[in-house]
């Protein structure tokens, strides 16, 4: 892991902000859909360059001066995204244009004497192209048509990799891994800065600095179901497989599946504010959602990320993001405060059921060294 990777880093800081921005200024179906979208385009651009920045030496002569071209576009579209299915489509979809071109033109300069390598790259060129087109077009349009623009501009991107194969690309698992685990971490400070903010706004009092530790409890638990030994067993799995299996093994579980887990804490996030908001009171239809909703997407993407690698279910993660989501209708009929305290029970029985059920594997996990990528 790099400074400059590290600073890229930072610009997600605040675009996950502007996305929790979205959600609160418009809590219904078409905010959720539009900050949704936008967090698909968003995700989409970071996962581009943490492929990139695996392959590449972000620290090198040209690749460092154009990695800071990206920010800055990248730092351009964040700042855009309130506004980026009003009179700022635009703006975004010509940022998120720079974004693009400046990793296929990276990519392609690496890929110099890598047959292999560049072919990889000319395949997903025009899809990505393609996206970046759609949004911008989306930006000259109003009423439903934009949203459905955003939607195929995702859909091009997202799915033309399962198409084209995954041939010609590297992938180095520790500094792949090591990546993706900063982003949720990112992600996860976000919903503490909701948190800190939220309090902030609504003033101490009993029940506001309750919610807020029940808040922390549930960030904490993100944070425990990903690094309590996750990173160290996914670094294995992918040192177990080689070629092309290691490389569509890493998408699936990293740039699929990572989304819905960045998703789900944005989402809690966003509701952390409004049950703060008022911590007595009944939760409106999505931010009860997203109190229920964002925990309960979280852990589903663990429950496909072991179907994936296992093909099983599991157990314990399944129930308790079944159990997540059957307390949405709770959450709209009891106060905001007791809807909270719901969900974080629910976290708290799943950590002890794997702290004591798997309390031996966990152990042996976590006693192995990953060897070198």
């Amino acid at each position: 892991m790099t400074p400059l990777e590290l600073f890229f880093d930072l610009v997600f800081v605040f675009a996950f902000t502007q996305v929790t921005t979205v959600l609160s200024d418009n809590p219904t179906w078409s905010g959720l859909a539009h900050g949704l979208l936008i967090l698909g385009a968003l995700w989409w651009a970071w996962a581009s360059y943490a492929w990139l920045t695996n392959t590449v030496d972000p620290n090198v002569g040209a690749v460092w001066g154009a990695m800071l071209v990206a920010m800055a576009a990248m730092f351009g579209a964040a700042l855009t995204v309130p506004d980026a299915f009003g009179g700022h489509g635009v703006l975004f979809g010509v940022f998120f244009l720079i974004v693009t071109v400046m990793h296929l033109t990276l990519y392609a300069l690496a890929a110099r004497g890598d047959a292999d390598l560049l072919t990889a790259i000319l395949r997903i060129a025009p899809s990505a192209l393609t996206g970046a087109a759609l949004i911008i077009v989306a930006g000259f349009v109003d009423g439903g048509l934009k949203p459905m623009l955003w939607l195929a501009a995702l859909a091009v991107g997202y799915l033309w990799p399962l198409a084209g194969g995954m041939g010609g690309w590297r992938v180095q698992p520790g500094h792949f891994i090591e990546r993706h685990g900063l982003i949720v971490i990112i992600a996860i400070g976000e919903s503490l800065i909701a948190i800190g903010l939220g309090e902030q706004d609504s003033g101490i009092s009993t029940g506001v600095m309750v919610a807020a530790m029940l808040g922390f409890a549930v960030a904490t638990s993100f944070w425990l179901a990903y690094f309590d030994f996750f990173t160290i067993r996914a670094h294995q799995i992918l040192i177990d497989r080689s070629g092309v299996g290691r490389i569509a093994l890493a998408r699936d579980v990293f740039t699929y599946l990572h989304l819905p887990m960045v998703a789900g804490i944005v989402l809690f996030a966003f509701a952390m504010k409004k049950t703060l908001a008022d911590v007595d009171g009944e939760l409106a239809t999505i931010p009860a959602l997203g109190l229920c909703g964002g925990p309960a997407l979280y852990l589903f993407a663990y429950v496909a990320l072991r179907a994936r690698v296992s093909r099983t279910l599991g157990g314990g993660r399944l129930i308790a993001a079944i159990a997540c989501a059957l307390l949405w209708p709770v959450a709209l009929v009891v106060p905001a405060l007791a809807a909270l305290a719901l969900v974080a029970t629910v976290w708290i029985g799943l950590h002890a059921y794997e702290l004591i059920w798997w309390r031996e594997a966990r152990e042996r996990t976590r006693a192995l060294r990953a060897p070198a990528s």
